[in-house]
């Protein structure tokens, strides 16, 4: 199976995982459609895929709005005539232990990592079920599967989207194929959106020396959407050898 010819929407798509998975389907012949709030890095994406011979498309987006993300996927297909996949990639990480207190930072990882998923989710699915065929990817993370202090809303965030994957899987019938990817330690951006310094500064030095490259799990997505249509990889690993 292939992706050429398929159309993948994907929200985060200006840096780490979401820029390297853009990259490697476009490479492999999909149109890219990629949404996310810097639009500049977004223009700098799409210049290279194009140059190199892919085909691809932005919209600035912001998930945490509901009709941003709507206007994103009806920009997809209105660009190339159809939506076959939607990876749910954006994402922020300002953790830090509960008795910090940062209450705006957890209602900013709500927002974002699970609010913005279902947003993904409510705009896709009416076009999926049109089409009669779709795939949804969940970008997740193994924070929810092993989970450690100051990571405790940035974990129940993940952990609902997991939930709430699960339970799309089981009522999307046999035509809506839905994966769920949790990265372990990947080298992207993800310390910058951490306001708590001692918590970066630690973060960051466990980051350092065991992160493998985000081009990790755009190999994982790229694995599920090629397998035939009647088979649904619902879970994936991918976590660096040296990670606990």
């Amino acid at each position: 199976m292939t992706v050429e010819g398929k159309v993948v929407a994907i929200t985060g798509a200006s840096s780490g995982i979401g820029e390297a998975t853009a990259k490697l389907l476009a490479e492999r012949g999909a149109f890219v459609v990629l949404g996310a709030r810097n639009e500049d890095a977004l223009q700098g994406i799409v210049d290279k895929i194009i140059e190199a011979g892919g085909k691809a498309a932005f919209k600035k987006t912001d998930v945490r709005h509901r009709r941003d993300v709507e206007e994103f996927v009806a920009f997809a297909v209105e660009k190339a005539g159809g939506l076959d996949v939607i990876v749910n990639n954006a994402g922020i990480g300002p953790i830090s232990r509960f008795d910090a207190l940062r209450v705006d930072d957890w209602d900013a990882m709500i927002d974002v990592n699970f609010r913005g998923t279902l947003y993904g989710i409510a705009a896709a699915l009416p076009v999926f079920e049109r089409q009669g065929k779709g795939h949804v990817v969940n970008i997740i993370s193994t924070a929810g599967i092993q989970i450690l202090p100051t990571m405790g809303v940035y974990a129940a965030t993940k952990n609902a989207v997991r939930t709430a994957t699960e339970v799309l899987r089981q009522e999307a019938g046999p035509h809506l194929r839905v994966t769920e990817v949790s990265p372990g330690i990947i080298a992207t951006n993800f310390g910058d959106t951490i306001t708590d310094q001692a918590t970066k500064r630690k973060i960051e030095e466990r980051l350092g020396g065991i992160a493998i490259s985000p081009d990790a799990i755009a190999r994982g997505v790229l694995y599920a959407l090629e397998q035939p249509p009647e088979v649904d990889v619902g879970s994936i690993v991918i976590r660096p050898t040296a990670q606990s």
